[in-house]
């Protein structure tokens, strides 16, 4: 690769200084020692001032001075188990378990390891006195001997032989002093203590066992099988890398990689239950390009999918990658327990800890401001992990909750005894039940609304709701959470769907700041099952497995799949496993804390309790009681015969719609077309082409009514369809 060149004329020289000879920046091509030809000499009444401007010379100059920015990263002196808490207790916790575990397998084991040792002493008593014979004989040195005798070299036996003699004399005598110090020794405790002789006894018979093992049958075996896991290096970390089929990379490691990139930032280290490597790939190639291909990586590391998260460095540029390689599938690492699973209570306002990431860290969430997403294909564990941010909103005695499972198979069936409002099914008393809860809480909404508007600067500087104003049940601002499990369903309804759509819209949007959230979960996220006013304005979202792009951005948000965070990397054995995206800076891999149906009944229990101590026993959960039948209050009819004058034959829609918000705004608020076509179709009135004007004098046809159809309706003249 050459540097790039420039004329001459656009390096600037002082005329009464010669023009020094260029010196090529550091890689730069020695341009005289190319196989190009010098040029001629041209005499000096040819010379053309253009030639002179025509030799190039490098473009980077060597004097240049450097940015004078360093970085360094410091390795912590104490390893950071040990100043942590949370990792200090697990990892002695995991030592002292397989100590405990050990001792508890091979203690009930002992007469077992004690008759087997004692059945094979006799043959390590043999065993002892030949090995005994052969160490007082010299034995070892005997082929030694018997060369010299083969070769006929009587010096070296000679000299062989007088050291085999000391050796015997010397050992002999050793052995000698031990029999008998050993056999006085034994008649002693045998008078003074006999209880230390059958002990020491016993321990000899156990000692000769142990000789007369055989070497590949021991009696005492590992109480743990361990799987050894391949130790992450260098090597590895390239082979992995090259065998995912990038050029690119390819190319470079070929190369040796320096000259493209590519080359290790800091050491391979443990990183939790795992091992992280940084490096920076090859110019023009991305994290995501790795993300995207963890299969191949996975079998060229030698690891199973789930043990492989690359990962960009938001704090580096664009080409640092961290890899990190966990020892196990982080769906099969033991997680640490949730640590609400038993005791604790929550403030909504306050992060909560709901889950881990792969290095079994863990991973919060603040549920209040916030309205909640959550997609993904079926049997990823997107119900379960709605139903954990439901056991955390019910784990706040102040929280009221309104829980939907439209899949109709009671997931949040234990959540029940604590709800204010709760449905399973997809019927149409179903969906009737929940509009009428939806329009209660469009009431509560406004009511909220005025509240906080009412409050001075002093109590409410901010104009939202506040731990303090949530603690005052005086203004009756505690925090609500609704949840709708496969809202696909109510939005695709047919009749309520609009409604629906609007009120939840509106919920998303005033909800947060008024106390109120909102959860929606679907394993079809696209724009009809997840709108697009309410994928666009939620806060929270949880992205587990899905199958291309456009689900993917969906959930997590426009361009996400193109900066890298795409939740189809997934696996599907990565279970529970998603993208978080906003909470904190960047989005992150996580995996919430898993809680069985038993798990939750005993939160949902203990969570009654707190709830009854602090008298937030409502609705639902205190007799079973729904929302009443809230029917609109009003005459649509004759509301769109008072916003459409006389004179006005066909109107469009959306500007009957807007007339509406103005003369009903706590009805009408965020009406639109379709939402008249939809209310004024029941009625009697059809929807038909109408031509019309905009605002610039341009006419073109939308969808409109005639008046005299609303009043034939009005008049009980309904009109055919």
């Amino acid at each position: 690769m050459t540097d790039t060149l420039v004329p001459a004329a656009a390096v600037p020289e002082t005329p009464s200084t010669p023009s020094a000879p260029a010196v090529p920046a550091p890689g730069t091509p020695n341009l005289e020692k190319t196989s190009t030809p010098p040029a001629p000499a041209v005499p000096d009444d040819e010379y053309d001032e253009d030639d002179e401007q025509a030799v190039p010379v490098p473009v980077d100059n060597p004097k240049t001075p450097g940015t004078g920015v360093h970085r360094e990263k410091r390795h912590p002196i104490v390893a950071g188990w040990l100043k942590n808490r949370r990792d200090f207790a697990a990892t002695t916790g995991r030592a002292s378990d397989r100590a405990l575990y050990a001792g508890l397998y091979h203690g009930l084991r002992l007469p077992l390891y004690s008759a087997k040792l004692t059945a094979m002493a006799p043959r390590g008593a043999a065993r002892f006195i030949a090995s005994t014979n052969r160490w007082v004989w010299d034995r070892e040195a005997a082929p030694l001997r018997s060369a010299a005798v083969r070769t006929e070299d009587a010096t070296e036996y000679m000299h062989l032989a007088r050291l085999r003699a000391n050796r015997v004399r010397l050992r002999g005598l050793v052995v000698l002093v031990a029999a008998l110090f050993g056999t006085v020794l034994a008649v002693a405790l045998y008078v003074l203590a006999p209880g230390w002789l059958y002990f020491l006894a016993g321990v000899g018979v156990l000692g000769l066992g142990f000789a007369g093992q055989q070497p590949d049958a021991p009696v005492i075996g590992p109480a743990v099988l361990r799987t050894v896991v391949e130790k992450l290096t260098g090597p590895i970390v390239l082979r992995g890398l090259d065998s995912i089929g990038n050029a690119k990379i390819s190319a470079a490691i070929k190369k040796g990689g320096e000259m493209d990139g590519l080359r290790f930032t800091s050491e391979i280290t443990r990183d939790g239950p795992g091992y992280r490597a940084e490096l920076d790939l090859p110019y023009g190639v991305t994290p995501e390009h790795i993300m995207e291909a963890r299969s191949p990586l996975a079998s060229g590391l030698r690891r199973k999918v789930g043990c492989v998260w690359p990962a960009p460095d938001p704090d580096e540029h664009e080409g640092r990658l961290i890899l990190w390689v966990g020892d196990r599938p982080m769906n099969e690492t033991t997680k640490p327990a949730w640590p609400l699973l038993k005791s604790g209570q929550v403030d909504l306002f306050r992060p909560v800890v709901f889950g881990n990431d792969q290095r079994m860290r863990e991973m919060v969430v603040t549920l209040m401001f916030a309205s909640v997403v959550v997609g993904s294909i079926p049997r990823m564990g997107k119900t379960f992990l709605m139903r954990l941010f439901l056991l955390i909103a019910a784990l706040d005695p102040r929280a009221e909750l309104h829980a939907y499972d439209f899949k109709g198979t009671g997931d949040f069936g234990a959540l029940e005894p604590v709800c204010h409002r709760y449905r399973a099914g997809e019927e149409d008393e179903d969906l009737e039940y929940v509009v009428h809860d939806l329009r209660e809480l469009k009431a509560e909404l406004r009511r909220r609304a005025k509240v906080i508007k009412s409050l001075p600067r002093s109590i409410c500087p901010e104009s939202k709701v506040t731990p303090q104003l949530a603690n005052d049940k005086s203004l009756g601002l505690h925090p609500i959470v609704v949840a709708f499990d496969e809202c696909q369903v109510p939005f695709e309804h047919k009749d309520h769907g609009p409604e629906i759509e609007d009120i939840c819209t509106d919920l998303v949007k005033r909800g947060p700041a008024l106390g109120i959230i909102a959860m929606f979960g679907t394993q079809r996220p696209d724009a009809k099952s997840l709108p697009t006013g309410i994928s666009a304005n939620a806060v929270l979202r949880f992205c587990l497995k899905v199958m291309g792009n456009v689900a993917n951005d969906m959930v997590l948000g426009t361009s996400m799949y193109k900066a890298g965070i795409r939740a189809t990397m997934f696996s599907r054995k990565d279970r529970g496993v998603c993208w978080m995206v906003g909470e904190g800076d960047d989005p992150r891999i996580v995996a919430g804390a898993f809680v069985d149906a038993n798990d939750a009944d005993k939160v949902v229990a203990r969570a009654r309790k707190m709830r009854e101590e602090y008298g937030n026993i409502t609705g639902h959960a205190l007799d079973g009681s729904g929302p009443a039948n809230t029917e609109p209050t009003y005459d649509l009819l004759a509301d769109v015969l008072a916003v459409v004058q006389v004179d006005e034959e066909k109107v469009w829609n959306e500007r009957i719609a807007a007339r509406l918000a103005e003369l009903r705004p706590e009805i009408y608020g965020g009406w639109k077309t379709e939402n008249v076509t939809t209310s004024l179709k029941p009625l009697g009135v059809t929807t038909q082409d109408v031509w019309g004007t905009n605002g610039g004098g341009k006419g073109t046809t939308k969808r409109g009514i005639a008046r005299a159809d609303v009043v034939a309706a009005r008049n009980g003249k309904r009109t055919t369809d």
